[in-house]
């Protein structure tokens, strides 16, 4: 809407009194033809809540609304923009006259003649005189201030309407009632201002209320004109109410008496802006590329924290191979991403600078220093996952070896016991003799040995079971279910021996007779035969080494084993003594023997069919162990390999490291030598890169072979990987330094011989040569170069100082900074102040601005774009729609306030 304000400065109280004596003779009779009253209480209503809605409220009804004075005074208020007398809040009829006439008295302050106009009649809701007042006060501040070639208000506007109708046919506008009745004319002018909003030749002069209508919703919709007139009772009128037409009208002149002021102000608006979509476009580009890195990153930090377990050892062996394809395909061109990330965030960072624009500040959680801490955690994650993978390997190679001893150790245990319940539970010894029921006791006696020999079996297959179990085998339930079955049935085996037992030695009183030599035979052979499956389960034992030394304390105990195989063959020969003597006596005395031994199962045969078993093992126990041996010798061999690579490499990137940071401190030349030379040290430093891949390949042969550790380096793979991605970086790095400075010196005019300047006093206070001035280094730097900074107001100043060159606080000052510094402290650029100002005038002055408005008077992306990013107008005076345009301006520039 527009502002009136200008209006009411007007000084001249002569020329009012005269105009307003012309204007005020009006039939106050027509007011009470119904058809006039109704078109001027409708107008009337409409144009004073486009006043009032921007102070919140509006009215309903125009005599009863203003009967208090409240709204009335609240009305003048607005469209004066001054401020009148307090009002009464009091509900008796002297309050309300005394509020009316506050308002009366403004108006003939305005030096307007109210004539026959009292706060009585207003008060008592007379509506012949409110609508002659309100008419009243749309003369003095809606019209009065029209003008065209020094004629009065009501001609100078006739005037111009006529001078923007002209060219339109079928409108012929002399009055301010009939040439508006068909629609044509308001229709014209809108398309005069706007032809965008409206297709003039579609219009028939024969549907005027289409015509109105059409016209008043598009005054509403784009130009913020109120609909105060309805087409049906214009048309249905023989003769319009005049002063609701002129009311209506000068809505329209207002509306676009300020469209070249606009367009200057727009233009203005358009330069700032663009530099503005510039610098957002490259914000909007880094917040792409910082967030799509955020991404792979969150997306890959999960994938390497993964602890799901496999259930075989190729099954993990396929994860570290997955992983090394992570290493070496997918990570790199993050690597080159991250660098670029940098490199554009400080190229952005100099633009802003140098257009005198605040400093980008990216969304929370995409800073530079967010990035590095995202990666920080990424390698970190790397080294768990490769750690993780390693230690899975030995765990399921453990559970492997494990699981098979566990299965070994039960078949043979599982044929031990096979037979033994059936053998337990015969009756045999009802039917015997005394020598037969005292061979079956023997007999007995010797199988509870074997069952007692056999506990350590079972005991050691509960062992492996729990082990696996503790961890965390996948087929634990198969192996806890044979387990338990070993188990049940050993508790048996045990109650069906005592059983056993018990029964023989009842009849034991009857049986006196005894073989001894038969019982002796079978207490020898049973631990003897025990110890033959127990070393034959040894040298049939799979292992799992990982170096020399445990390989050699294995042979070296295999030895131990070999040196009591003479001592056990002794103990064989005498067993088998004892066989040969009971033959020798039975043929002495003419035994018939019945030729089993009654007291075992044991036969010398088994004895000495199991001892040429294990002979034929220990051999292959050597070829095995020798060859385990040979393997680690191999994979000594692998690591010395890597270790002489990896110091060659290591010592290398230490010394570049070393020597890029003596260059970014010593560089000489222009700054285009410095940059070239700056690139050919990273070309050359890029050709040391297959010295890396093949360090790459060594280190790829030594998991190969699954060597965890390396005693002839104190390098890792890692740690070179993490020291040459740094080395790149640092380079690229102090590439884009120079860059930035080429671009102040092109931006800003410095010459060469100043950044030398600015250079040699620099590198003259960074005393440790670290690349950035602390703050006393900084002050002791300002004060050689003449700045006053040194007494109580030097202070402040300088805190001015190091608030432009240090806004994060570090406390530390980079040479870019320094050169920013310098190079800005004389440079004109435009301010958020001549912004605010431009942005008023496209408001017409108003302290906020509409939407309509912008998309009128900007181009279309430019005008999105501030409609985008103005926050709503809270403002007293704020109407629907309005837009904050100084909070605006003031963000563009970084500032808290105007």
């Amino acid at each position: 809407m527009v502002d009136y304000h200008a209006a009411n400065n007007q000084s001249s109280t002569g020329g009012v009194q005269i105009y307003m004596e012309q204007e005020n003779d009006w039939d106050r009779d027509l007011l009470l033809d119904p058809a006039w009253e109704k078109q001027q209480r409708k107008t009337f209503t409409a144009w004073c809540n486009s006043h009032l809605r921007k102070s919140g409220t509006q009215i309903e009804n125009i005599e009863e609304d203003f009967r208090d004075g409240l709204k009335l005074m609240l009305l003048l208020e607005v469209i004066a923009g001054e401020r009148l007398p307090k009002p009464e809040r009091g509900k008796m009829r002297v309050h309300k006259i005394n509020n009316v006439n506050k308002a009366l008295d403004f108006i003939s302050r305005k030096g307007v003649k109210l004539v026959s106009i009292g706060a009585e009649e207003i008060v008592d809701g007379n509506a012949k005189m409110t609508l002659g007042m309100i008419w009243t006060i749309i003369l003095r501040f809606a019209i009065q201030d029209i003008s065209v070639e020094e004629t009065s208000a009501k001609e100078g506007l006739l005037l111009w309407c006529q001078r923007k109708t002209a060219p339109y046919k079928n409108v012929n506008v002399q009055n301010f009632h009939i040439s508006w009745k068909d629609g044509l004319a308001f229709n014209a002018l809108i398309h005069r201002h706007r032809p965008d909003l409206i297709d003039y030749d579609s219009l028939r002069k024969d549907d005027p209320v289409t015509n109105l209508n059409n016209a008043f919703e598009v005054a509403e919709k784009h130009l913020d004109i109120p609909k105060m007139l309805d087409a049906e009772d214009i048309v249905n009128t023989a003769r319009p109410d005049e002063k609701a037409i002129m009311t209506y009208v000068s809505s329209f002149y207002h509306a676009f008496s300020g469209a070249q002021k606009a367009e200057t102000a727009a233009n203005r608006i358009c330069k700032v802006l663009a530099v503005n979509q510039e610098n957002e476009q490259m914000m909007e580009d880094y917040e792409k590329l910082a967030s799509d890195l955020l991404e792979w990153i969150r997306r890959t930090v999960p994938w390497l924290e993964n602890r799901t377990q496999e259930k075989t050892v190729q099954d993990m062996q396929a994860k570290q191979e997955d992983f090394r394809d992570y290493r070496c395909v997918h990570k790199p061109p993050k690597v080159q991403e991250k660098c670029q990330l940098e490199i554009s965030f400080n190229t952005l960072q100099t633009k802003l600078r140098l257009s005198n624009r605040p400093a980008f500040m990216p969304s929370e959680g995409r800073m530079v220093s967010d990035i590095n801490g995202a990666w920080h955690t990424l390698e970190g994650a790397e080294k768990g996952y490769e750690e993780w993978i390693l230690s899975e390997i030995r765990r399921l190679e453990r559970l492997e070896h494990l699981a098979e001893k566990f299965h070994q150790k039960a078949a043979i245990h599982e044929s031990w016991t096979d037979g033994k319940e059936a053998m337990l539970t015969q009756k045999d010894y009802e039917t015997s003799t005394l020598s037969e029921v005292k061979a079956l006791l023997r007999k007995h006696e010797a199988f509870e040995s074997d069952l007692a020999a056999h506990q350590d079996r079972v005991e050691q297959i509960a062992a492996i079971a729990q082990e696996l179990n503790e961890l965390d085998y996948y087929d634990s339930a198969k192996v806890n279910a044979r387990c338990q079955k070993i188990c049940d049935q050993w508790d048996s085996l045990g109650t069906l021996t005592l059983n056993r037992k018990e029964s023989l030695e009842r009849t034991e009183k009857q049986l006196e007779s005894i073989d001894e030599l038969y019982l002796e035979y079978a207490k020898r052979a049973a631990p003897f035969n025990n110890w033959m499956e127990g070393a034959m389960e040894d040298l049939q034992d799979m292992f799992i080494v990982h170096n020399i030394e445990e390989i050699q304390g294995l042979i070296t105990a295999h030895e131990q084993f070999k040196s009591t195989l003479s001592e056990a063959n002794k103990e064989r020969e005498a067993i088998q003594s004892i066989q040969a003597e009971v033959q020798k006596i039975a043929q002495s005395n003419g035994i018939k023997l019945s030729g089993a031994n009654p007291y075992t199962t044991i036969t010398p045969e088994s004895i000495d069919s199991k001892w040429e078993k294990a002979m034929a093992m220990v051999p292959l126990r050597d070829t095995a162990l020798q060859g385990e041996l040979n393997k680690q010798n191999s994979n000594d061999t692998l690591r010395a390999k890597f270790a002489t690579q990896a110091n060659i490499v290591g010592a290398y990137i230490q010394e570049k490291m070393e020597e890029i940071g003596r260059i970014s401190i010593e560089m000489n030349g222009t700054l285009e030598d410095q940059l070239t030379n700056l690139r050919d040290y990273q070309t050359n430093i890029m050709s040391y890169m297959p010295e890396i891949n093949k360090l790459e390949g060594s280190h790829q042969l030594i998991q190969e072979a699954l060597i965890f550790d390396n005693q002839y380096t104190s390098y890792t793979m890692e740690h070179l990987r993490v020291g040459w991605e740094q080395l790149l970086t640092t380079i690229a790095r102090t590439i884009n330094e120079v860059e930035n400075q080429i671009l102040t010196r092109d931006a800003k005019g410095i010459s060469q011989e100043q950044l030398f300047e600015y250079r040699a006093s620099f590198n003259h206070f960074d005393k440790d040569h670290s690349g950035a001035l602390k703050a006393e280094e900084f002050k002791a730097c300002l004060i050689s170069l003449g700045y006053d900074v040194e007494n109580d107001k030097g202070d402040s100043e300088f805190a001015r100082i190091m608030s432009i060159v240090d806004p994060n606080g570090s406390g530390a000052v980079t040479f870019q900074a320094f050169i920013d510094f310098m190079s800005t402290e004389t440079t004109d650029t435009d301010t958020a102040d001549q912004v605010i100002a431009s942005f008023k005038i496209l408001a017409a002055d108003k302290t906020f601005i509409t939407a309509e408005e912008l998309r009128r008077e900007l181009p279309p992306d430019q005008a999105e774009y501030c409609i985008a990013r103005m926050a709503p107008y809270t403002g007293p005076d704020a109407a629907p729609g309005a837009l904050d345009y100084m909070s605006f301006s003031t963000a563009l520039y970084g500032e808290s306030d105007l």
